[in-house]
């Protein structure tokens, strides 16, 4: 009887230990599972930076708690099944939260690994479906396509008046996401989508693509793909001469994008939520020190990593332990100001499914550089969520 009590004690104890990993350890542990090579190596590299560049600062300042972070980065090749396994290895290592994958085939095969093991997932992928799976341990640094979606159709209905487009769109999980959004964001419009044009990822040659959008007769042309490909696209319709608006989501007016594609990107209109151009303190300060610390200027997954760290310490603080499900319950309902939490960029509030919103804008390149026109979030003004 005595031994029978001493193993039930002992197997009681073992769960304690685990609900509460963290308490005991000196340090919080944190992964990136990102890109960093392959098709989605611009984005990892710039979420891993912003990442690294918010736990420097929080360390500086004295960590979370009392205790400092510590990271780890493992590369996915940009492959959903190295994702899985990466994210099952640092699971073992006891980590306290993981960033990445950022691409959204990836996230959508990993996560359920981190759900699995109950450790709280932030990830830059927009694809509406990451969210739909009831996975109470993850988290978005970005919006959801279901979100961002009808800030652009407001645009192309409204503002840019435009009877007819093309669709040309990546055929993965973000690409074919995007595309059903926009779809239905566009049903009851005065807009019409008359092509519906697929791309494959890392494809080089869009003549077939843009000569589609031309023959159509659309009156412009969305474009929902990748950063590469996005920069392709842009220099193929200006060597075809496409001289008829072309509007997109962040991806496609992403400081890698406006890089590789070099004048083709000017003229371009995208709906962003983060941009390192927005006209507000906390922004341009990241801005600033980013470009310090990496020699070059973040796009919006440098941000998304950023953010993301200054959100997990948020929650962490609200929830006054190293817990890994009270900071995920926590983050459900979390809703933080950048007058409270710089790091943050922006004030920001989660949903019960780990979305988030925040505001948002609508910005055109010219001359090389994005230039905010106007924000593009109506809901975000009416419903101001207090604190």
């Amino acid at each position: 009887m005595n031994k029978r009590f001493a193993l039930k004690l002992l197997t009681a104890c073992v769960i304690a230990a685990v609900s509460t990993v963290g308490f005991a350890q000196n340090v919080i542990k944190i992964a990136n599972i990102i890109e960093l090579s392959g098709g989605g190596a611009s984005a990892g590299t710039n979420f891993k930076n912003g990442v690294e560049l918010a736990v420097k600062e929080i360390n500086a300042a004295g960590g979370i708690l009392g205790k400092k972070i510590q990271t780890t980065t493992a590369d996915t090749q940009s492959n959903p099944g190295v994702a899985k396994g990466l994210t099952q290895k640092v699971i073992d290592d006891d980590v306290f939260a993981i960033f990445g994958p950022v691409f959204s085939g990836s996230i959508m095969v990993s996560m359920a690994e981190s759900r699995r093991a109950g450790v709280p997932n932030f990830t830059g992928g927009e694809a509406a479906s990451i969210t739909e799976q009831g996975n109470p341990f993850i988290f978005r640094t970005s919006f959801t396509q279901a979100t961002a979606m009808p800030k652009v159709a407001r645009y192309i209905s409204n503002q840019a008046k435009l009877k007819s487009i093309a669709v040309i769109y990546v055929n993965n999980d973000f690409g074919k996401g995007g595309l059903d959004m926009i779809k239905k964001a566009l049903a009851n419009s005065t807009t019409k989508i008359v092509a519906e044009i697929s791309t494959e990822p890392s494809q080089v040659d869009f003549s077939a693509a843009v000569l589609r959008s031309k023959q159509s007769n659309a009156d412009g042309v969305f474009v929902n793909s990748n950063e590469e490909e996005s920069a392709r696209l842009l220099r193929e319709l200006r060597k075809q001469g496409w001289t008829k608006p072309v509007i997109g989501e962040t991806t496609l007016t992403g400081q890698k994008v406006i890089e590789l594609a070099g004048d083709a990107a000017n003229g371009a209109v995208a709906h962003v939520g983060l941009t390192v151009d927005a006209p507000l303190p906390a922004i341009r300060a990241f801005r600033a020190k980013f470009e310090k610390e990496y020699k070059y200027i973040s796009d919006h997954n440098g941000m998304k990593g950023y953010s993301g760290v200054y959100i997990l310490k948020a929650a962490i603080e609200k929830a006054g332990k190293l817990d890994r499900k009270a900071v995920a319950d926590v983050l459900h309902t979390l809703k933080v100001l950048a007058a409270d939490h710089p790091g943050v960029l922006m004030d920001v509030a989660f949903d019960s499914k780990g979305d988030l919103d925040r505001e948002s804008f609508m910005i055109e390149v010219k001359n090389g550089q994005q230039v905010v026109r106007h924000a593009a979030t109506t809901e975000w003004t009416d419903r101001r969520f207090s604190l």
